[in-house]
């Protein structure tokens, strides 16, 4: 008899939700499958809604076709090439998502927040020779493309999506300029609307559900985001796993506002309706006041968001004008929700903040809290098939109820690797009962009924507004800047965000006296992801340093962290 098959039934099976049974079993398909059952069985139904203006699952789905044909004859794209997808969230990125799965091969979702140096890293670690982008953000790759100066990708297509296409019903809804711009001409480029004209057929959908499907990015230590290499039947674990957790059905209306690029968005907003025939209604920012009266006007019953969002939602004076009366699911994670803040959700709508836990590496939540008895600030219970322990980090052997340990888990929506990097792959990885489970690096502790409690984390990381920033990678980031000798990225407090980013800078000799904090603030701000560009710089005579050179971050982080809560 095995050592796992002697482990006690988990405490957690005495709260799990009502009439739902502890086994998930994961459909053997191809991910676009789901888009092909939908549109079959709801051809007229709205899929998505776009500033009131809807698309159905027949139309959705036959644009899918069209493009995956462009993809294939077009642009040469193969079973098992990486497609970028960098987008704010649209019907574009959408359908461009389920085209690339038709075409065969694989979706890598990049943040639309990313600059043409983080983006030069997408292209050269995937060998991407396609791309989507959007109007707006199409300069951003364009040096990027094989023949543009300073080019050295093998990038070859750009695929430019004008959001205002699909604006075509009236619309009294706050519309971002961004999103009614028109197109503008890249050299390199094809229009997405001149590739729908071309009205291609793809040839036949050849992978399984054990092949590539998504490769979202994730950034650690060493400075460069690692692609996680998800596979067809990973990512439907979760998304069947949350449509099944929260009981959605074809009826279900989910507003759609977190970003798609992320794991949590992309599968209990996009890939989960979709599944279960929803309808989304797609926001690619976020508008306090647009979210609500898209609750009002489409019933919406299903709201994914992070604390930040609910926050700002929940602080809206205006928030009595509108009746959010078909709110059955507020759900999200990312950072612990405020007690005063959950409770004030649950006094307007009768609704409970049903927080989660998950990452890159497993496509979304292996923790979701059971709806009808969740813990406040509390990560949840282990879902559908999830075995999760908490372990000594250094003995890795696992520690009783109450005690703190790193998280490690073996689970469907676990990952397969990291891409090209097999060494990053063999550290995530640990063997215990001869299975593979996966560190996370957060530290957790588990109570008696089996609830897990984030405590800390393991890794260097910055948690802003429920965004991971990796430290090392803002660092190799500023060292571009020409008076930056050394750089060290902590966190620092913020009463908005939760954490936010600081830079202790050490300035060269010949321009001490040349730069301002300020300047370095403003050309992060230009040269990175707005959500890791430093908010706070400080500059330094020097960087506290161990024996062997390394800069010593943990004290420079604990020193940061002792300073008083400026909003204590």
């Amino acid at each position: 008899m095995s050592a796992a098959s002697t482990r006690p039934a988990p405490a957690h099976f005495a709260h799990w939700p009502p009439a739902l049974p502890h086994h998930l079993t994961i459909p053997a398909t191809n991910l676009f499958y789901n888009a092909e059952v939908s549109a079959t069985r709801y051809p007229d139904k709205p899929f998505l809604v776009f500033y009131d203006t809807p698309i159905t699952f027949k139309a959705f789905h036959a644009e899918c076709e069209r493009i995956a044909g462009y993809l294939q004859h077009d642009c040469g794209v193969q079973a098992g090439d990486r497609v970028l997808l960098y987008m704010q969230n649209s019907p574009q990125w959408i359908i461009a998502f389920y085209a690339i799965l038709r075409a065969n091969a694989v979706v890598v979702p990049v943040n639309p927040m990313n600059r043409t140096e983080e983006l030069r890293h997408y292209v050269r670690d995937t060998g991407a020779t396609t791309a989507f982008v959007p109007q707006d953000l199409a300069e951003q790759m364009q040096p990027l493309v094989g023949g543009a100066a300073g080019s050295d990708s093998g990038l070859r297509h750009l695929i430019v999506a004008t959001y205002s296409d699909y604006l075509t019903q009236p619309t009294d809804l706050n519309v971002p300029p961004f999103v009614d711009e028109r197109i503008r001409r890249f050299d390199g480029t094809v229009a997405w609307r001149d590739m729908l004209a071309l009205d291609r057929v793809p040839g036949p959908l050849t992978q399984g559900a054990d092949d590539l499907a998504v490769m979202p990015y994730t950034s650690g230590t060493t400075g460069h985001p690692k692609g996680c290499m998800h596979t067809h039947r990973s990512v439907m674990s979760t998304l069947v796993g949350g449509v099944d957790w929260f009981q959605r059905t074809q009826d279900s209306v989910f507003l759609t506002v977190l970003p798609l690029f992320h794991v949590t968005g992309l599968s209990g907003s996009m890939n989960g309706p979709l599944y279960a025939g929803g309808t989304i209604v797609v926001l690619p920012r976020w508008d306090r006041d647009t979210a609500a009266l898209c609750v009002q006007r489409y019933r919406i019953n299903t709201f994914q968001a992070i604390t930040t969002m609910l926050v700002d939602f929940l602080s809206n004076p205006r928030l009595g004008e509108y009746d959010l009366s078909s709110l059955r699911v507020v759900r999200g994670g990312g950072a612990a929700m405020p007690a005063a803040v959950a409770a004030k959700l649950f006094a307007l709508t009768g609704q409970h903040y049903i927080e989660g836990y998950g990452m890159s590496e497993t496509m979304a939540a292996t923790h979701i809290n059971p709806m009808h008895r969740p813990k406040p600030q509390c990560l949840g219970i282990p879902v559908f098939d999830v075995d999760a322990r908490v372990i000594d980090p250094a003995t890795l052997q696992e520690v009783p109820p109450g005690e703190t340990g790193e998280v490690v888990v073996d689970a469907p929506q676990v990952m397969r690797g990291y891409w090209n990097d097999a060494e990053a792959t063999a550290k995530a990885f640990i063997e215990i009962d001869g299975r593979r489970f996966l560190r996370t690096g957060d530290l957790a502790m588990v109570d008696e009924n089996g609830y897990f409690f984030m405590v800390d984390r393991l890794k260097r990381m910055i948690n802003a507004s429920g965004y991971k920033v990796w430290p090392a990678e803002v660092e190799a980031l500023l060292y571009h800047h020409p008076a930056i000798l050394e750089a060290c990225v902590i966190g620092a407090r913020d009463a908005k965000r939760g954490e936010t980013v600081k830079a202790l800078v050490v300035l060269k000799d010949s321009h001490r006296d040349a730069v301002t904090a300020q300047q370095v603030i403003e050309w992060a701000h230009a040269n990175m992801a707005a959500y890791k560009s430093p908010r706070i710089v400080e500059f330094v005579p020097s960087l506290p340093k161990s024996g062997s050179g390394k800069v010593q971050w943990r004290e420079l982080q604990e020193q940061e962290f002792a300073k008083p809560d400026p909003a204590a």
